[in-house]
């Protein structure tokens, strides 16, 4: 059941109807039931696994708390570790690994047997399974208490807003809201549609075009050409980002009806003035919950500069292969990785400037300049992610760090992204400089009323209505 279709949308008017009569338990209980149901849509099958998923770990987040000895609750944090990431890493990672040892024994001149296993790869496995160890180490390091009621945690985890494709919430944010009453008020009903209505826009209407243009480039139908690849860059850089971003605030706005806050999962990205930067403003749930269950575990900036560029490296490079079971995905997080060792070799702090800081011409001038250069990485690195196979990647690289490329797009689909970006610049520029998310909804009346219904006739006209599944849900 995707977002983007008339079923999801009957659904939660159904299941919101429902909630708005009942006390908070009941409210749980409607919203667990809705939530297995919205899963078992994508696949009944995995309903159990998610069910097995939640149980282990409600046990032992109890069984965390109860332990009198720090030993001991080490003893269970690792099982608990250990069995999530044995549930992602068979669905998700047996056949990568084991295509890559058949690759390897091949080169080492042994004759493998090419052993390949059917397995499905559940929907939303990993941002589950990412929020329940955030739980875990949460109640190890008694940063927050463990859930007593089932019904609590068992809802933190299956959350039909957010379960699929995040945020991936840190438990001590989404979980006390599971425990508590909750009221639904008017205003936040409209702040919630509002952002549901942004987000299914720059869904269906920006990032679904511009994946047609993406897919032109990406299959080579019309060769790589520097011209041709930088289009395929450009268009990329924001389909991901209409569709990633567009889920985020479809899930944010579905919940805040509700009386629920999800965090923000993106900061106008794309106007960082550095990767340092980019990564405080994308995907902000995964880079926190990288750098608090990962990067700081691992020792951080502690150590010395040799330890702190190599978990910076672990770090990203472990982040690259979260997105998905393939080697272009490793290169991804190794190159973002190497991007951020290196502004921090040359005292990165200075790189980060925000446009509310600039008060001359020449300073915003200088911002932009920034701005442009980090989109530039950026978008070398959204041709890395989007290849379609490692035998064509040095070619793609090659062609885009030709400079030339951005002059010989071709024109007429040069024209169309441009077209679909234009009201996404539009709005972040105005959100940037208002210092304010919900920009429409604080205008005059006569101005929203023109906004949403130049909205309502783009939507309705250049809408693409085929139910594309989001590119998240494939990670």
């Amino acid at each position: 059941m995707l977002f983007n279709t008339l079923d999801f949308w009957l659904f939660f008017a159904v299941v919101f109807g429902l909630y708005l009569g009942l006390p908070r338990r009941p409210q749980n209980v409607l919203l667990l039931l809705a939530s297995y149901f919205f899963y078992a849509c994508w696949d009944w099958r995995f309903v159990g696994l998610l069910l097995l998923s939640t149980t282990v770990d409600w046990t032992l987040g109890n069984a965390i708390a109860r332990e009198a000895t720090p030993a001991g609750a080490r003893r269970w944090v690792a099982t608990s570790v250990a069995l999530n990431l044995l549930f992602l890493g068979f669905f998700k990672y047996c056949n990568f690994f084991l295509a890559s040892a058949n690759v390897l024994l091949e080169r080492l001149g042994a004759a493998p047997a090419h052993f390949h296993l059917d397995v499905v790869l559940p929907v939303g496995i990993s941002f589950y399974t990412f929020q329940s160890i955030s739980y875990i180490v949460d109640v190890y390091r008694k940063e927050i208490e463990p859930a007593r009621d089932p019904l609590d945690f068992a809802l933190f985890v299956a959350f039909f807003p957010h379960m699929v494709a995040g945020p991936i919430m840190h438990s001590s944010a989404l979980l006390p809201q599971m425990q508590r009453g909750r009221e639904v008020r008017w205003s936040e009903v409209v702040t919630g549609f509002n952002l549901a209505s942004w987000g299914l826009f720059k869904k269906v209407v920006v990032a679904d075009n511009l994946a047609a243009i993406a897919a032109t480039v990406f299959e080579r139908r019309l060769g790589f050409r520097p011209g041709v690849v930088h289009l395929g860059a450009l268009a990329f850089a924001f389909q991901i980002y209409g569709d990633f971003s567009g889920y985020t605030d479809i899930a944010r706005g579905v919940a805040r009806m509700m009386g629920f806050r999800l965090m923000d999962n993106f900061d106008h990205p794309y106007f960082a003035t550095c990767i340092t930067d980019f990564w405080r403003r994308w995907h902000i749930s995964l880079s926190s919950w990288l750098r608090d269950y990962l990067y700081v575990p691992l020792g951080g900036n502690r150590g010395g500069t040799a330890r702190t560029y190599r978990n910076l490296m672990a770090t990203m490079v472990l982040g690259g292969l979260w997105h998905g079971a393939a080697w272009k995905f490793v290169i991804w997080g190794a190159y973002q990785g190497l991007l951020l060792v290196g502004e921090r070799a040359i005292g990165g702090k200075h790189l980060v400037v925000r446009l509310d800081e600039c008060r001359t011409w020449g300073s915003r001038l200088g911002w932009l300049a920034r701005v442009l250069v980090t989109f530039h990485f950026v978008c070398l690195g959204w041709v890395i992610f989007r290849c379609e196979d490692e035998r064509t990647l040095g070619v793609l690289v090659l062609r885009f760090v030709d400079p030339r490329g951005w002059l010989q797009m071709p024109p007429d689909k040069a024209l169309l992204a441009f077209a679909c970006i234009l009201p996404v610049l539009v709005m972040e520029v105005f959100q940037l400089t208002r210092g304010r998310e919900q920009v429409v909804l604080a205008a005059p009346l006569l101005v929203r009323a023109a906004v949403y219904l130049a909205g309502f006739w783009v939507f309705a006209a250049f809408g693409r209505f085929e139910s594309s599944a989001f590119i998240y849900f494939q990670f």
